[in-house]
């Protein structure tokens, strides 16, 4: 009998009964309705569903397997296991161990070897002056950061929600990590549903901001950049970053590293490698072991709502960056740039580029805009990164 007690008294079931463990019931549900969001209206699902699986994981009771006093412990400089990973791996559950790699930046730096290993600079070397849109739509993120100061959020806090405003899954969580890991959910779950709804939010905001006539503008096709361009372009771009902001070097020198093993043209198995099997293994451990933050005591507070606010705003304050600047660059350009490429200034590869293009062409048939508006969306990964590492080097504990 004293078996069969012990048995019911470690059931889930039970727990649920116990103090304010209905919350987990909500966690569980909010974990359902995003498997729902991923899997029927393909809302990022690479992303998306690793994620709201770890929460599911997290907030089912007596599993352990995610212990969020470990990492507070692990956080706080006066407790004794300050920054002990052998307390972690000695006394955690899986998702524990799996969360070490995105406590130690492991995960994000290794999906953006895979990101730059997928992605072409030639458009953004073709075109130099892309790189100012991509700058311009970091705007959200500084915007956001002030207005989270505002809303009463710690300086560390306010920079990794501003850091949804780029569009950058990986840097959201890279950043997040460092400065406010206790915020690290509802930050992971208002980037990546952001970036899923790209098509909706960035429409109106770029129909608001441009008169037809600036919509309809048709551009030079780009020349061609060189093998040798493409070559030089990643190392002089580590070399220029690093020694700038440091702390931008390890996002900004792996996207480089991925990038040169695809130009050099001496490293194709090292490339298909970084585009498929190494950056879907870490995908699943990075999505999961962040689902996994997202516990009832962390999530389910006022503090979670503002975010997810703040996050579209932020969001919606990059895109009218972009578009913005390019309409101000128009006063002085011989050649008009067509401002909606400005809007694929954030980070949200391809996804802001094909938006760009599908809102031009509405305007214009004729017009061709996917590979002028892939100059600001690589600008924009180069861009946020950079905006990371001046957050880190800003306020970091």
């Amino acid at each position: 009998m004293d078996a069969l007690r012990n048995f019911v008294d470690q059931m889930g079931f039970v727990r649920f009964f116990e103090g304010e463990n209905w919350k987990f019931l909500i966690m569980i549900a909010i974990a359902c309705l995003l498997l729902y969001l991923a899997i029927v209206k393909k809302f990022e699902p690479l992303l998306l569903l690793p994620i709201a699986f770890g929460m599911l994981l997290t907030n089912l009771p007596g599993a352990e397997m995610y212990h969020s006093e470990l990492w507070n412990a692990f956080i706080d400089p006066a407790n004794p296991a300050y920054h002990s990973y052998g307390t972690i791996l000695a006394n955690g559950g899986l998702l524990d161990i799996l969360y070490i790699g995105v406590k130690a930046g492991i995960y994000p730096c290794l999906i953006f070897i895979g990101i730059g290993a997928m992605t072409d600079f030639g458009p953004l070397i073709s075109n130099p002056k892309s790189l100012l849109l991509g700058a311009a739509a970091q705007l959200g993120i500084f915007i956001t950061f002030i207005v989270a100061s505002l809303f009463g959020f710690s300086p560390a806090q306010a920079g990794s929600i501003g850091i949804i405003g780029g569009a950058d899954g990986p840097t959201a969580i890279f950043v997040t990590s460092r400065l406010a890991p206790e915020l690290l959910g509802p930050i992971a779950v208002a980037a990546y549903s952001y970036m899923a709804l790209v098509p909706v939010i960035q429409p109106p905001i770029m129909k608001a901001l441009t008169t037809k006539k600036e919509r309809q503008i048709v551009m030079k096709p780009l020349r061609e950049a060189s093998r040798t361009e493409k070559v030089i372009f990643p190392i002089v771009v580590t070399i220029f970053v690093a020694l700038l902001v440091p702390s931008a070097a390890p996002l900004v020198g792996c996207l480089m590293l991925g990038n040169l093993l695809n130009v050099s043209g001496v490293t194709e198995r090292l490339s298909k490698t970084a585009q498929n099997e190494m950056i879907n293994i870490v995908t699943i451990f990075l999505g999961v072991s962040v689902g996994a933050t997202a516990t009832a005591t962390t999530f389910i507070a006022w503090d979670t709502i503002k975010i997810i606010l703040m996050g579209v705003a932020a969001f919606g304050c990059g895109t009218a960056g972009g578009v913005l600047l390019a309409k101000f660059m128009n006063l002085f350009l011989k050649n008009k740039i067509n401002p909606l490429i400005g809007s694929a200034g954030v980070s949200a590869v391809p996804m802001a580029a094909r938006v760009s293009q599908t809102v031009g062409q509405k305007e214009n048939p004729k017009n061709f805009l996917l590979m002028h508006a892939m100059g600001p969306n690589v600008a924009g990964v180069i861009g946020s990164a950079i905006a990371a590492g001046v957050l880190i080097a800003l306020f970091s504990r």
